[in-house]
């Protein structure tokens, strides 16, 4: 587990609401304080969907809601001429993109032990912070998996033009 500051919280969010660079990812919850506080679980409901189609897979892949579908939905809460006073994102990578994190290590953890690769963004009206997390299925003794993920959030900011200084 890691914990960076983005030094540049306006080209952060340009990149975090304005790209699809954060498409990978699903959404667990989000906070968005504005003139209101808004929560979203990004927890699928069940009740919304057919008993077929919340079997079908190609319909609901995952358990949680896609970034790439909320993010819209954030960014009409966060846009105007006022910064928000705070929001809080968990962010899960992709299962389907957890492989090939893992595959770059040497580690007997598989993509069955993994729960989730988590990236938490939280703003608190000042500064901007990304915790990176690694969640199991059960409690495991390799950590591997952890500076894996921490290498590849690294890599990724890197590579997106995000400046970050480690706290």
């Amino acid at each position: 587990m890691i914990a960076l500051k983005i030094t540049n919280i306006k080209h952060f969010m340009s990149r975090l609401l304005g790209s699809g660079d954060f498409d990978s990812f699903l959404l667990e919850e989000a906070s968005i304080s504005t003139y209101n506080t808004f929560h979203i679980d990004g927890h699928q409901n069940k009740d919304f969907y057919t008993a077929e189609e919340w079997e079908d897979e190609t319909i609901r892949p995952y358990e949680f809601s896609a970034w790439q579908t909320i993010r819209p939905i954030c960014f009409d809460l966060i846009k105007g001429t006022h910064t928000p006073a705070a929001f809080r994102f968990v962010l899960h990578l992709m299962p389907k993109h957890a492989e090939a994190i893992l595959s770059k290590g040497d580690t007997t953890v598989t993509l069955q032990q993994l729960k989730a690769f988590v990236l938490n963004v939280k703003y608190d009206g000042t500064d901007l912070t990304l915790v990176t997390g690694t969640a199991f299925h059960t409690f495991l003794m390799d950590k591997t998996p952890d500076v894996l993920w921490d290498q590849a959030v690294r890599q990724f900011l890197s590579q997106k033009g995000i400046s970050y200084e480690e706290l």
